[in-house]
């Protein structure tokens, strides 16, 4: 099978471009969260990734323009929370500028290594950072997990144009 030689529209690479492509791309819902230094901070994240199982390995991204970055830069372990379709309000909540992030009714809990833990999640890992990788405006956060806990109940929250939504049979 050849390409088509009549490619359609297109647009040259830009942001919204890139916006719109994954606008498209269902994504599992993270809220990864930190000790900072004038208490805890977290954000909702659509880019974690599973890197390596030996050792265990995932990444995430953060804009070093994001409110939690001066937190996560300068910390050594962050929390990873994967959230079940029950918490979108949770997971709007992380995602909101100058949100009370921590504030009733998120109900939490400090971790080990002083990490901020979420409740009722579908699973959490505590984890140590081995890297912050320059990407443009964002850096790519590669994390060692130390513990976790992935016994919650329930079916996974996903993002999708541009809202978040549950799985479907």
């Amino acid at each position: 099978m050849t390409a088509s030689s009549d490619l359609g529209t297109f647009q040259l690479a830009s942001p919204d471009l890139l916006r719109s492509t994954f606008r498209r791309h269902a994504a599992g819902v993270a809220v990864i969260t930190a000790r900072g230094a004038s208490g805890p901070v977290g954000f909702t994240a659509t880019s974690l990734t599973s890197v390596s199982a030996e050792p265990p390995l995932v990444s995430f991204g953060i804009g070093t323009g994001a409110s939690s970055w001066p937190a996560v830069a300068e910390t050594e372990h962050v929390g990873i929370h994967i959230l079940g379709e029950h918490q979108s309000d949770l997971a709007a909540t992380f995602a909101r500028s100058g949100a009370d992030r921590f504030g009733a009714p998120t109900a939490w809990r400090e971790g080990p290594n002083g990490v901020p833990v979420l409740d009722d999640v579908l699973a959490w890992l505590v984890c140590r950072i081995v890297g912050r990788v320059p990407a443009g405006d964002h850096r790519i956060v590669l994390a060692e997990v130390v513990l976790g806990d992935s016994a919650g109940a329930g079916r996974p929250l996903l993002y999708h144009q541009g809202r978040f939504n549950g799985l479907r049979d």
